[in-house]
């Protein structure tokens, strides 16, 4: 009731802020003279308008609606001074006092403080060199979650960025798999998924899956785009992720964090990181060993994963940066399970002779300028040289591996390179001011992909068994290239009002050169054909997306915002040709395109109340799944291929109340937080095939809810997490029910999860219990790797953790 009251106040007070308006005025003079500070300009902080002093320094802001307000005032040569001020019924006289400096200029941050409330948060409208006025956003703050982070539990790390459906089938965390509204989890691939700022995908067009995840004790915070990102990051549906790791202590040379995790069925995590500043260098590494049996037989796994950051800052308006990331793990896959063997006996595998190897090198080059007080540069160099190998046997769950065939071996190799390059400048336009980004980028992805015969033991051996030692079954160049050019401006019409218009421009190329073998058998399994075929593929288009983006802030505390963009998605390289005998490409496929909206209402009081509802509709054309379609032997095939159009339209509701401060103050020592984090989506197919118009999209639940609570008292931490997920399906057909188990419903399921924290001095204990009712669920179906079939989600698992930090 209280949380309701309140929420109800602000917008009431929303309401009267378009009734009636004031002012603040003021006069910015110098401390040791107490004259007139010249070319002095005062920020109103987050609603980003600008406006100048007159050469007797004074000021005025008019329109306003009432509400809290924080005020900077600065100019060039001078210090900076930051004053908030609660406007009620009247209007507000605020004066300010500058120093001059001394030496060097230092920038003057304009940007404001992010509010740190409850672990979650949203990006400013201009954060670095990027614009996020009028998108819907969200960053996850790690430093103020609870939860499992040695398994990168995503359940409770994304537990309060609304509508995430999350894939669990990897326990030990090595693979996030995340999708919204209605797009595939699948390893994180409708998103554009970076780290600092760059890509860390096989390959952000052809093949955009994320096989490598940072480790959540090394990530500062995690910034989530939704769909409107496409103007900046890239065409992808989802929007963007990014990893912000870790930097290392402004104010000592040198410091230790060792972090020591045990945990259920053999789990040992070892993280061990490093960083501090010296003189114009700052630095941070971190090296993570993890290993683990995992719940079900044949799934133990063995993981390195290390990184390094250097940053030289020779001037006050130059910092250079490089980043190196390495990831190597081994994991045996256990397979999937018909329904049938998960109703049995979830915890079982049917398969002990398939494994997955991921080596990754991941290296940027970054380079930031300052040329102007209001003009700055960022260039990023990325690039990739990576491989994955997937060994095992595909065939349909439903029959037993037969040990006397050998094992298919797919092995593919990335070599990537990139640029991306955006000039951020603000300027003057009336009475306040706009900010211009304007950006290109370049990328080549490479990818040598290789299909064929593995040793018939059981072992991790990734080498080829045909009789010439090389692939037999396929071997392809994959070449992509994309050109790119993109702007955005925000225009602050009034004080409380902006429009963001933008635009980006893409040339995308995608080539295939290799040869698969095409074998036909007769329906008495006799082979009638034998051969390798040649093939090359070549494709360009070019693209133009268009957007616009809308902001009202009545007050600090508020933000009403909309926005619009087109989407575009290439197919992928599995999408030319992958021989996998659950799936066949449809070699006329064509890409994707689209368009996303939101208009939300969000808002905070900090330290009490924090919310976010918005509406989306999400327009899929051409939209890329499987049909099930007889051969000429009349055996039934699933076929990828365009299906129809899709239509995704929602509500995403997040709202979290400090339940103590409502009632005794912000002030109060002790916090009690309860958060609701709800999603309701319906989703519609609009198809030419009678088996697809009408059904609701694959991945696409209609409830996702979490809600939990949150207890701190000093440096005492427990959390309590509920989570709910409504059934789903997994093919456009909406199958219920198939003996090979790869398409299906996915029943709907509740997970209960239960962690706590102690600090005293230097140490930190962590502990927790995931999925605190062991209850037996699935969150996935798998097509190949790592199944086919289902693939069943961990039992009940506990976990210790024990930091230092020197």
């Amino acid at each position: 009731m209280r949380v309701t009251l309140t929420i109800a106040l602000v917008l009431c007070s929303s309401l009267a802020a378009l009734a009636q308006t004031f002012s603040i005025a003021g006069k910015i003079t110098s401390t040791a003279t107490q004259q007139p500070v010249p070319q002095a300009e005062v920020l109103l902080t987050n609603t980003g308008s600008l406006f100048k002093a007159d050469s007797k320094g004074n000021f005025t802001i008019a329109d306003l609606a009432p509400g809290v307000y924080t005020l900077t005032a600065y100019s060039v040569g001078w210090g900076s001074a930051t004053q908030q001020v609660t406007i009620s019924n009247s209007d507000v006289i605020l004066d300010f006092s500058l120093k001059q400096l001394e030496g060097q200029l230092r920038e003057v941050n304009v940007k404001g403080e992010r509010e740190k409330t409850f672990g979650i948060t949203r990006l400013n409208s201009v954060e670095g060199a990027a614009i996020y006025e009028g998108k819907k956003s969200e960053v996850v703050v790690l430093s103020d979650i609870t939860a499992n982070k040695a398994t990168n539990n995503s359940r409770q790390v994304f537990a309060k960025v609304a509508g995430l459906n999350i894939w669990e089938s990897d326990g030990a965390g090595l693979q996030l798999g995340i999708g919204g509204r209605g797009l595939s989890p699948n390893r994180t691939s409708n998103f554009n998924t970076r780290q600092n700022g760059y890509d860390i995908s096989a390959d952000a067009l052809g093949y955009p899956e994320s096989y490598y995840t940072p480790p959540t004790e090394a990530v500062d915070r995690i910034e989530v785009v939704r769909g409107a990102a496409s103007l900046q990051y890239g065409t992808q549906f989802g929007g963007m992720i990014n990893f912000v790791m870790k930097e290392g202590p402004e104010d000592k040379p040198f410091e230790l964090t060792t972090r020591q995790t045990a945990g259920s069925w053999g789990l040992f995590n070892s993280f061990n990181s490093v960083g501090g500043s010296k003189g114009k260098f700052h630095y941070y590494g971190f090296y993570q060993y993890k290993r683990g049996d995992g719940w079900r037989d044949n799934s133990g796994f063995d993981a390195h994963t290390a990184f390094s950051s250097v940053h030289y800052k020779p001037t006050e308006k130059l910092e250079i940066g490089f980043d190196y990331t390495y990831m190597d793990y081994l994991a045996q896959q256990p397979g999937g399970l018909s329904d049938v063997e998960f109703e049995r006996d979830a915890r079982q595998s049917v398969r002990d002779r398939n494994w997955f190897k991921v080596n990754w090198n991941l290296m940027a080059l970054t380079l930031d300028y300052r040329l102007s007080e209001r003009t700055k540069l960022n260039i990023r160099n990325f690039g990739l040289l990576a491989q994955r190998d997937a060994l095992g046997f595909m065939g349909k769950i439903s029959r037993p591996d037969d040990l006397s065939q050998p094992r298919t071996l797919l092995q593919d190799q990335f070599r990537n390179f990139g640029n991306e390059t955006r000039l951020i400048h603000r300027y003057d336009l009336g009475s306040s001011f706009s900010t211009l980004l304007v950006g290109a980028r370049y990328y080549r992805g490479f990818t040598d992909q290789k299909q064929g015969d593995g040793s018939l033991a059981a072992d991790a051996n990734f080498s080829f068994y045909s009789e010439t030692g090389a692939p037999n079954k396929s071997s392809y160049d994959y070449l992509s290239r994309n050109v790119a050019l993109f702007a955005e401006n925000i225009f602050n019409l009034t004080p409380t009002l902006s429009i963001t218009p933008g635009v980006r421009y893409e040339w995308i190329n995608t080539n295939a050169d290799g040869s698969y073998r095409d074998v036909k058998a007769d329906q008495a399994g006799n082979v009638v054909r034998d051969k390798v075929v040649p093939e090359e593929r070549e494709s360009s288009r070019n693209v133009l997306l268009l957007g616009v983006g809308l902001s009202y802030k009545p007050s600090e505390q508020m933000e009403v915002y909309g926005n619009f963009s087109q989407n575009y998605r290439a197919i992928n390289f599995n999408d030319m040709r992958v021989i996998n005998p659950n799936q066949f490409p449809d070699q006329n496929m064509q890409d994707e395109s689209g368009y996303s909206t939101d208009l939300g209402l969000r808002g905070n009081i900090s330290g009490v109340l924090n919310y976010d509802a918005s509406l989306f509709y999400l327009a899929y054309k051409d939209r890329i799944n499987f049909l099930s379609r007889a051969n000429e032997n009349y055996v039934i095939e699933r076929i990828r291929t365009n299906v129809g159009d899709s239509y995704h339209y929602g509500l995403e509701t997040f709202v979290e109340a400090d339940l103590l401060k409502l009632y005794y103050g912000a002030d109060h020592p002790t916090s009690l937080s309860a958060f609701s984090n709800i999603t309701l989506v319906h989703t519609v197919y609009d198809s030419p095939d009678k088996s697809v118009d009408g059904n609701q999209v694959e991945m696409a639940p209609a409830i996702i809810a979490k809600t939990g609570l949150a207890f701190k008292r000093n440096n005492f931490k427990l959390a309590y997490q509920y989570s709910y997920t409504a059934k789903q399906y997994t093919d456009a057909e909406n199958s219920k029910l198939e003996p090979t188990a790869v398409v299906g419903m996915i029943p709907a399921y509740w997970v209960m999860d239960l962690s706590g924290s102690y600090t005293y001095r230097r140490f930190t204990l962590e502990s927790g219990i995931n999925n605190l009712t062991d209850n037996r669920y699935f969150t996935r179906r798998a097509t190949g790797y790592p199944g086919p079939g289902i693939i069943p989600s961990d039992a009940r698992n506990y976990y210790v953790t024990l930091e230092f930090k020197l």
